[in-house]
């Protein structure tokens, strides 16, 4: 009689975490089309990669076979440095620039101010109040300002613009309107400006600013140099005309004294 399969089958050699589980599946399906039992197999992954040590023939090898860099004749530290190549300029910086420039030069009037973070409105509000006293706000970048000042008569302004600043620029010295403005605006500080060729810094321009108008210092003025000139005038004039009174009056008395003493015309002298 042979064998039955059963009997000559090997044991089965797995460990129990690699045999099949039955797992139950829960359909909705009928039982005729899904299995009832599913077998799932848990168990991990065996590594084959392992780190190992590299024998030391190889290592003698690529030790051997590694590129070493020749060393220079002369030590670069004793070479002359290379100056840093200049960057080619950008175009639209130097319409920025020639602008910069134009507005110097049309402007009588250079302030420098702080400009911190602040809505558009009060930018907008800002540019019209200002506006009204022909003062006008220009927003600049430092990279574009720094080498327009520094080829100018204002480069010593240049220690002002170390953040972000704008520019209060006016045909007139209208700094009595500018501070009555920026009173209201504290995102906006003064740091200094040129006014008339002339660097003043946030003290000097409060100073200039409480100096009269140059219409009013042309009529003192000249108010003063008249009035020293009809001083002198009637100084000069005091002495003829003293003189010329003294002469009248003794001329008065002369007069009085001889017709007392003259005779008569009709009468004679002598007897006939």
């Amino acid at each position: 009689m042979g064998a039955s399969p059963r009997q000559g089958r090997p044991p089965d050699s797995r460990s129990p975490e690699e045999l099949p589980v039955p797992v139950p599946v829960l359909s909705a399906a009928p039982a005729a089309w899904l299995p009832a039992l599913q077998l799932l197999r848990h168990g991990s992954k065996a590594v084959t990669r392992h780190w190992k040590a590299m024998h030391f023939q190889r290592q003698k090898l690529l030790a051997l076979t590694e590129y070493l860099r020749p060393r220079p004749a002369v030590p670069p530290r004793c070479l002359p440095r290379h100056s840093p190549e200049e960057q080619q300029e950008d175009g639209y910086a130097r319409v920025l620039q020639r602008q910069v420039e134009q507005t110097l030069r049309d402007s009588r009037m250079v302030a420098v101010c702080q400009y911190n973070s602040m809505p558009d409105e009060d930018v907008a509000t800002l540019r019209h109040y200002l506006r009204k006293h022909n003062i006008h706000v220009k927003f600049v970048l430092n990279e574009v300002v720094r080498p327009v000042l520094a080829q100018s008569k204002y480069r010593n302004l240049l220690p002002l613009f170390v953040c972000r600043n704008i520019l209060l620029v006016s045909p007139e010295t209208r700094a009595r309107e500018m501070l009555r403005v920026l009173k209201g605006v504290p995102q906006v500080n003064l740091l200094g400006a040129c006014i008339d060729d002339t660097i003043l810094s946030r003290q000097g321009v409060e100073n200039f600013a409480r100096l009269p108008s140059l219409e009013v210092s042309q009529g003192q003025t000249v108010a003063a140099l008249s009035l020293l000139s009809s001083q002198t005038s009637s100084l000069l004039q005091r002495g003829p005309a003293h003189l010329t009174a003294l002469l009248d009056e003794h001329i008065r008395q002369l007069r009085g004294t001889g017709g007392a003493t003259e005779p008569p015309p009709g009468q004679s002298t002598g007897n006939h």
